[in-house]
């Protein structure tokens, strides 16, 4: 699976130990211009990071995607330089436009509706708080960062994703039951079709 820094071993030292993305000696890979823009750029991009998922083998990198996705408009910068997005509505157009990825927004969605989406055969990109990587400790909010549901649970109950900020392998791709992912999420998201999830 993918991640949305270019270094796996180093997502842990990047979004909790304070290290510089432009740090991360496989910033290239990324398919950014320069380390400063891979700093200032890869925080964002966990859409991308799905979206490479979805597009499975031969996927463009994270950077060609974000440079689609900025013609879209599904990415805006504000005045002051601040990063804005992902914006669902043109990144489903981006998506189906240009990927040809049947992508479907769902601004209000519920647990029991992501797994019937899962269950036709669906792959649901949601809002989560980012502290899903610690399903242990209490939610500290919902939204703000994406992940990939690609099924549901060996037991049916729950629901098995990919995380592109995860700190570990289990936590990249992990599973949960639906209350404890439930704690986490912000009710939205963008169905895809169903597509293999690319190796690392």
């Amino acid at each position: 699976m993918h991640t949305q820094f270019a270094s796996p071993g180093l997502v842990e030292a990047i979004v909790e130990g304070g290290l510089d993305p432009a740090g991360d000696p496989r910033w290239a890979e990324s398919g950014a211009a320069s380390p400063a823009e891979y700093a200032r750029w890869a925080g964002h991009l966990c859409g991308m990071a799905c979206l490479r998922m979805a597009l499975g083998s031969g996927a463009p990198s994270l950077f060609a995607l974000r440079d689609g996705a900025l013609k879209y408009d599904a990415y805006t910068e504000d005045a002051d330089g601040v990063i804005k997005g992902l914006v669902y509505a043109p990144f489903a157009r981006y998506t189906s436009e240009v990927h040809g990825l049947d992508a479907v927004v769902h601004r209000h969605l519920s647990p029991a509706g992501i797994l019937d989406l899962l269950d036709q055969g669906r792959r649901v990109m949601v809002s989560v708080h980012y502290g899903i990587r610690h399903p242990e400790q209490p939610a500290p909010g919902r939204g703000g960062h994406l992940v990939l549901l690609t099924s549901r649970t060996p037991d049916g109950a729950g629901v098995h994703f990919h995380n592109p900020s995860g700190t570990t392998a289990a936590t990249r791709a992990a599973d949960l039951p639906l209350p404890v992912f439930e704690r986490f999420f912000a009710g939205r998201g963008v169905c895809l079709p169903a597509a293999p999830v690319a190796a690392a």
